[in-house]
């Protein structure tokens, strides 16, 4: 009788153990990359082959680091979203998350303005991730 109290306070403890996160909870997707020049420049990172929606955006540095000053996104529906950034993302740092507009939205193409002065590798890349 003991044997069975004891299991079965067991079994309901093993089962109200579970995952942290919630099934829903979908992890950091990539979805492009540019590498861009060195000193201040502009560049467009397209993604009109994007099928995916996101709500939230970040962005990953390599190779070296980069100054990003402004970013525009594009939805694929016409609008646009102003994204000042100003910030230096180190090589290997990522920006801050940036939560779009309105809800889930598909994405066009993405506009940078940015600079890599400061260092004497010539360029860098950029990695769009999506949430």
């Amino acid at each position: 009788m003991k044997f069975l109290v004891i299991w079965t306070l067991f079994v309901l403890g093993m089962s109200s153990c579970g995952p942290s996160k919630p099934v829903t909870d979908r992890a950091w997707r990539f979805v492009g990359d540019k590498w861009v020049n060195y000193g201040l420049d502009h560049d467009v990172l397209k993604l009109s082959d994007a099928k995916d929606e996101f709500a939230k955006l970040k962005l990953r540095v390599t190779d070296a680091p980069l100054r990003i000053y402004d970013m525009k996104v594009y939805f694929d529906n016409g609008e646009v979203q102003d994204v000042p950034i100003k910030s230096l993302i180190r090589q290997g740092g990522e920006s801050r998350v940036i939560d779009l507009t309105g809800s889930k939205r598909r994405l066009d193409r993405i506009e940078f303005w940015y600079e890599t002065k400061g260092h004497s590798k010539g360029h860098s890349r950029i990695a769009l991730w999506g949430y």
